[in-house]
């Protein structure tokens, strides 16, 4: 494994990703605090059954989330499969709000977002500092 400085630095595409990502993060645990207020007032139907329960939904993803977002900006390779799955599954989400949902500006949003964190992790200096750490593997068999 190559220990030279460039291979140890993300590119700040990837850490930019991981911005994104930790904001994603910090929206899913923002909601889920939002959830659980409304269940413990008692608000809206089934206000307490499927507030919690919702509410601890977006907890768990929001740490998730955000660890991702976080060991992206700290240059941890293994964030960008989190972020990658979460992005793709976003994707959805965002066409809905466009369509079916009618909600077109938080679609637009949503989905310029997820569209830009899959740009940046997939971009080429990206990609080439992830593959960096197979390069001398590869040059130790060829």
């Amino acid at each position: 494994m190559s220990t030279t400085p460039e291979n140890l630095t993300p590119p700040v595409t990837f850490r930019s990703a991981g911005v994104l990502v930790a904001a994603q993060g910090a929206a899913s645990l923002i909601a889920a605090v939002v959830l659980l207020v409304r269940a413990f007032s008692g608000d809206g139907d089934n206000a307490v059954a499927n507030g919690y329960g919702t509410a601890g939904w977006f907890g768990v993803l929001g740490v998730g989330v955000g660890a991702a977002g976080v060991a992206l900006i700290l240059g941890k390779r293994w964030g960008r499969a989190i972020a990658t799955v979460v992005q793709l599954l976003l994707l959805p989400v965002a066409w809905s709000l466009l369509t079916g949902s009618h909600q077109t500006a938080y679609g637009i949003v949503l989905g310029l977002v997820v569209i830009a964190v899959l740009a940046l992790l997939f971009s080429p200096p990206s990609s080439q500092w992830m593959a960096a750490e197979y390069s001398d593997v590869d040059d130790e068999l060829g």
